[in-house]
């Protein structure tokens, strides 16, 4: 939320997104999370064991770091991080056939019950489409056309704006046709430039409501053969030129095996930023985290305040006494458990 307090912490943040061992900080943690370039933390299951637990964690964080984005993977369907403690959330491709008010109810539950506990933001939704091609995003995916997934995109950051909630959108420009898992490997997605410009209609629609965005460690043939993630082309003359774009926007986690390629962490990172990206996800290497934040250089762009302030909530977030005898939340409980 753009306030004058949420702009001067943002003043104080940098770009890299580090993560956490367990369910507690240490000492290790703590430096980091105080480093000039640290601006976000990304959460995952091994982050969580209860509700009060992942409250009194991301106390802790924000305490550390004063504004601070808690960030998760928190999806619903197979990605959604905490389970126990948390209602289930469907996979997005089984709320396709229930309209619009199914992905509203989803992005509200999601959205509430994680500000409940101090999270910031999820890294949803998925704007992919899904072309019966990609295994990794399949049933993640909010439908098979482009007008599907602007349409039920639409109502889930509707969803998640009305818990107090950014939403960020994945995987710019599209990671529904490429066959490959970029965690594992470099998809490629050989279709030429006009059907890799068609599904571009979704960030053009969306753009005004996203918050965030974040890359596909995608290579594209009809882009040189470039990944995603350092295509100037992709970022700055597309998404921030001709879509419109004004929010954050994230790399994809640069230790995956699509951004990875021959380059060293600090060099990922350089290409990364200068294609267009304001913020750097790495996970699950912290030596290379820690190597990253002692070499990189980084200038504050005239912009950068401005995007990351809008991803941190106005208020504290419900209670969750408070929260589970809201009328709206009940609502959304009651139009997700009829599925």
């Amino acid at each position: 939320m753009l306030t004058k307090r949420n702009l001067e912490r943002a003043a104080t943040l940098g770009p890299v997104t580090i993560d956490l061992e367990g369910l507690e900080l240490t000492e290790r943690e703590r430096a980091r999370l105080r480093h000039p370039l640290t601006g976000l933390v990304i959460l995952f299951s091994r982050n969580y064991a209860s509700r009060e637990q992942l409250a009194a964690l991301c106390a802790e964080i924000h305490a550390e770091r004063p504004g601070i984005v808690i960030a998760v993977d928190h999806e619903g369907g197979r990605v959604q991080r905490f389970r126990e403690g948390f209602t289930h959330v469907p996979a997005m491709a089984t709320l396709r056939e229930k309209g619009p008010s199914a992905f509203w109810a989803a992005g509200f539950v999601l959205g509430a019950e994680l500000r409940a506990c101090g999270v910031d933001m999820t890294f949803a939704p998925v704007l992919d489409i899904d072309y019966g091609r990609s295994g990794v995003i399949g049933d993640r995916a909010l439908g098979a056309t482009c007008e599907a997934v602007i349409r039920h995109g639409a109502a889930l950051t509707a969803g998640l704006a009305e818990a107090g909630m950014s939403a960020c959108g994945k995987h710019y420009p599209g990671h529904g046709w490429a066959e490959a898992d970029s965690h594992v490997a470099l998809p490629v997605d050989e279709r030429p430039r006009e059907a890799v410009e068609a599904d571009l209609a979704i960030y053009e629609a969306l753009a005004p409501s996203l918050g965030a965005a974040m890359t596909a460690h995608v290579a594209y043939k009809a882009f040189g053969g470039e990944v995603a993630t350092y295509s100037p082309e992709l970022l700055r003359t597309i998404l921030r030129d001709r879509l419109g774009f004004t929010g954050l926007l994230f790399s994809d986690d640069l230790s995956m095996k699509g951004a990875v390629g021959n380059l060293t962490v600090a060099q990922r990172a350089r290409r990364a930023l200068d294609s267009g990206c304001d913020a750097l996800l790495h996970c699950n290497h912290p030596d290379e985290a820690d190597e990253l934040l002692g070499v990189l250089e980084w200038k504050r762009g005239e912009h950068f305040n401005e995007r990351l302030a809008r991803l941190m909530p106005a208020d504290e977030g419900l209670d969750r006494e408070v929260l589970e005898g809201l009328e709206t939340y009940r609502r959304a409980l009651a139009k997700l458990s009829a599925l």
